[in-house]
């Protein structure tokens, strides 16, 4: 039995609890939530609450999370990168074409699998399927990852996300010239005419912003480092595809390109979108301390920018 303890900040007074024990405890759904206060593990102070309390400022929520059943996943040895880990976390640098963890057509080769075998004591409230995950990169996307050990610290870094406390920087090519200090602040939410992506026009969205923090520009394309103060589904993407400047390589929101000039033929080889997740900074779960985690262009990606500064110098 694993008990987690949650202290409500002031600007989610009068949230619903099971909303907002939900929304702070990464993979753990709401559904799971209504099953744990449906079974009175969920108090506020010494008290079980229902589901629709209205939880305040200061409240301190315990809930008691049941041992899992073991896990049916399989360890898989993976080659997997590791750029930090101590007792309560571990980073990682996820490759492209890795999916996190398992879903529909993906029971395998996933991030968790790879996880099982390289780390021995993962967290188990992201649930049997997915031990120790507090967010996620695109299975297109590379770079800097965090997981949790433990219950509390995945507790504790799952509520520093939905905060908005986690610096998360990523590098991208982008068609076009765009300039550093560049934000939008646009919500997104599932395209209405097609549920497999992500729209800046859908008419249920939510709140979502990305800075431009640096630019490089190129004939054509610009190299950028781009800061999210949120982690929506594909936001990056369709946050610069949005401004008439999408990723080199993303076919899907409008970055693919057939015919490129010949200094640009280089990125005929990507294989994915040009985005890589390079760094992670965030209070440590355990002692407070500021840890930040960076992880360098991988090759496909380096190999693709060098040949475009070879051939443009």
């Amino acid at each position: 039995m694993a008990r987690v303890e949650v202290e409500v900040a002031p600007e989610h007074a009068g949230e619903r609890l099971d909303k907002y024990l939900a929304s702070v405890l990464g993979d753990l759904s709401r559904a799971q939530i209504q099953r744990l206060i449906r079974e009175e593990r969920v108090r506020i102070g010494d008290s079980v609450r229902r589901a629709n309390t209205s939880v305040k400022g200061g409240d301190r929520v315990v809930l008691e999370v049941p041992d899992l059943a073991p896990s049916p996943l399989e360890p898989e040895g993976i080659p997997l990168s590791i750029l930090y880990e101590d007792a309560d976390l571990v980073v990682v640098d996820k490759a492209a074409g890795m999916v996190v963890h398992p879903a529909a057509g993906h029971a395998s080769g996933t991030l968790v699998n790879a996880l099982l075998h390289h780390v021995k004591d993962l967290s188990g409230i992201g649930g049997e399927l997915r031990p120790g995950i507090v967010h996620r990169l695109d299975r297109g996307t590379s770079g800097v990852m965090v997981v949790a050990k433990h219950d509390k610290a995945h507790a504790e870094l799952a509520r520093q996300f939905h905060d908005r406390e986690v610096e998360k920087e990523y590098v991208a090519l982008v068609w076009g010239v765009v300039q550093a200090g560049r934000r939008i602040d646009t919500p997104i939410g599932r395209d209405p005419h097609d549920r497999q992506k992500m729209s800046a026009r859908a008419r249920r969205a939510r709140s979502a912003v990305t800075r431009i923090t640096h630019a490089q520009h190129f004939r054509g394309v610009t190299l950028v480092h781009v800061a999210i103060a949120t982690g929506r589904t594909h936001q990056i993407r369709v946050h610069l595809g949005a401004i008439g400047h999408p990723l080199v390589g993303d076919s899907v929101y409008g970055g693919g390109r057939k015919r490129v000039p010949g200094d640009l033929r280089a990125v005929a080889r990507l294989q994915r979108p040009f985005l890589h997740s390079s760094r992670i900074a965030f209070a440590h779960p355990g002692d407070g301390r500021r840890l930040e985690v960076t992880a360098p262009l991988p090759p496909d990606l380096q190999g693709v920018l060098d040949e475009i500064i070879e051939a443009q110098a």
